[in-house]
């Protein structure tokens, strides 16, 4: 079944008092260089340092003990990962996540200092849904997919719920909306979320150069798959293909999908950390790319964008800071 508008807003009482309402940051300097209006929700300051813990606590706070004795797995590349294992933990259950053996060191860490049990596998050769589904059946646990799940959707849409609440109260009317993309689950929430709030905004994936599944399957009409699931600095963002749900939502809802080069998601890190005073991570910033390169024109227009993770390896920050990559 798909999510509506309702879920989200059931969403958001349960996300009460457990996420953070994230600011909405607005720059003069990015708005003088645009020629337009950005806000720019700031999901690198949610709990856990990315928006996934609002569709991890949406889902697992409906669970109880009798029907998950054997708590939950799911599969990451990292923020999902910290989100389920946090949201785990608040509820008591244990947690054991399924996570690519290239994921930066911190957020491997991460997770398991909110108490969940890590197993890599490579993603080259390797399906992190068969490994995860060997788990769930042998420990008698339920599945927290990290994006093919209405109430995971509707969990992530409370982020574009607040965005469209806070661009009302500015009396700003969103021109666009860009959300950094991977399964689709964020996008689709937030597309929802808009076209209840906000019906005249258009709503944009932003993805890798190379890892644009998104954007080739809303202009075929049919889901396209990655050839490759690695290989960008977007770690965050590979996907093999969107998921069968939130292609669903999105293919009616979204306007044309845009993508950045790693280059220019860096250039974004630097502009967040130098300007914004924000630390993103790539993936988490390949939405202000967007902006800043101009794939979509700001020009006495207003955009919103979703800075959805900050986080980033140190020693890549570093680089990343230092103009190496």
């Amino acid at each position: 079944m798909l999510p509506t508008i309702k879920d989200i807003e059931q969403a958001a009482v349960r996300l009460e008092g457990f996420a953070v309402k994230t600011p909405v940051i607005e720059s003069p300097i990015l708005n003088a260089l645009s020629g337009g209006r950005v806000l720019i929700k700031a999901e690198c300051l949610q709990r856990t340092g990315s928006f996934k813990f609002r569709g991890a606590w949406n889902l697992i706070s409906q669970l109880s003990p009798e029907t998950t004795p054997g708590g939950v797995v799911a599969y990451s590349s990292g923020n999902h990962a910290q989100g389920v294992a946090a949201a785990a933990q608040i509820k008591g259950f244990p947690a054991l996540i399924v996570m690519p053996a290239d994921t930066p060191e911190i957020k491997q860490q991460n997770t398991r200092s909110y108490g969940g049990e890590v197993i890599t596998y490579d993603r080259a050769t390797e399906s992190r849904e068969a490994i995860a589904e060997s788990f769930v059946k042998a420990r008698g646990a339920v599945m927290v997919p990290p994006f093919e799940h209405p109430a995971i959707i509707a969990g992530q849409g409370t982020s574009g719920l607040e965005l469209a609440a806070e661009a009302a109260a500015r009396g700003v009317m969103l021109n666009d909306v860009l959300v950094c993309c991977s399964g689709g689950g964020l996008t689709a929430g937030v597309a929802l979320a808009m076209e209840a709030r906000s019906p005249g905004t258009v709503v944009h994936t932003v993805e890798p150069v190379g890892y644009d599944d998104y954007a080739r399957s809303l202009r075929s009409g049919q889901i396209e798959t990655n050839p490759r699931a690695s290989g960008s600095i977007c770690d965050a963002l590979m996907s093999v293909r969107p998921g069968a749900l939130t292609f669903s939502i999105n293919q009616r809802l979204l306007g044309e999908g845009l993508t950045v080069t790693d280059a220019e998601a860096a250039a974004a890190v630097r502009f967040a950390f130098e300007v914004l005073k924000l630390v993103l991570e790539p993936g988490g910033a390949v939405a202000l790319a967007a902006v800043l390169t101009g794939k979509i024109s700001a020009r006495g227009r207003a955009i919103g964008l979703i800075a959805s993770g900050g986080n980033c390896d140190p020693d890549a920050y570093a680089r990343i800071l230092r103009g190496e990559i």
